[in-house]
C-alpha cells in the first residue's frame, strides 16, 4: 500500500471521529424533555377505547373536553412512570388537576393492580396495549404528559418525569387556562 492511501486510511477514522463529536457537541445543553410535538396547537386525535377499569366503557376524545387538562401516557413497566405517580397523585387531590391517563403497551390485570397499589390520579385510563392512541399521540415513550384546553387543543408537551421541577411551567399554564375556562 502506497503511502497516500495509508494516510487516506488514517483520515477517515479522524472525519468520522469528528463528525460524531459535531453531532454529539451539538445535543449538549438542550433539555431532554423539550421534544417538538406536532400536535402543539392542534385538536387530540379523534379515538374511542376502553378504559382500564371499566373494558365495557368505551371513551372518546370528547370526554375530556370542558376543561383544561393532562394527558399522561404511563406503563407499569416504565421506572420513570412510578417515580412520576405520587405527584401525580398528589396534584390530582391538592390541586383539583383533571388528569387522563393512556396506559401504554401494557397489561391490563398488571395496570389496574398498579393503580390499586399506588393510588388513581386519573379520572379515567385509556387501554391502550397495542400503542395506537400512543402513536396518534406522537409518543416517543412514557412518561409523557400533554397539556390540552377546554377544547382539546395540545398547548403543550413534557417528555420525561412530571415532578416539582418540571410542573411549574405546565401548572401556570392550567391554571391560566382553567380562569379563561371559568369566565
Amino acid at each position: 500500500m502506497n503511502t497516500r492511501a495509508k494516510r487516506l486510511l488514517l483520515l477517515v477514522p479522524m472525519l468520522i471521529a469528528f463528525g460524531l463529536g459535531m453531532f454529539l457537541y451539538k445535543g449538549i445543553g438542550q433539555d431532554p424533555t423539550n421534544f417538538e410535538s406536532s400536535l402543539i396547537g392542534q385538536p387530540l386525535p379523534m379515538f374511542s377505547g376502553e378504559t382500564l377499569t371499566a373494558p365495557s366503557r368505551l371513551v372518546t376524545q370528547a370526554d375530556m373536553l370542558g376543561q383544561p387538562a393532562l394527558v399522561n401516557v404511563w406503563a407499569t413497566w416504565c421506572p420513570t412512570c412510578r417515580a412520576e405517580h405520587e405527584f401525580l397523585n398528589n396534584i390530582a387531590d391538592q390541586d383539583k388537576v383533571r388528569i387522563f391517563g393512556v396506559n401504554y403497551h401494557d397489561r391490563r390485570t398488571a395496570a389496574q393492580q398498579w393503580l390499586q397499589e399506588l393510588g388513581n390520579p386519573y379520572v379515567f385510563s385509556i387501554f391502550d396495549p397495542n400503542g395506537a392512541l400512543g402513536i396518534e399521540l406522537g409518543v416517543v415513550g412514557a412518561p409523557e404528559t400533554y397539556l390540552i384546553d377546554a377544547q382539546g387543543m395540545v398547548i403543550d408537551k413534557l417528555v420525561g418525569e412530571l415532578n416539582e421541577r418540571t410542573w411549574p411551567p405546565l401548572r401556570a399554564q392550567y391554571f391560566s387556562l382553567l380562569e379563561q375556562a371559568n369566565k
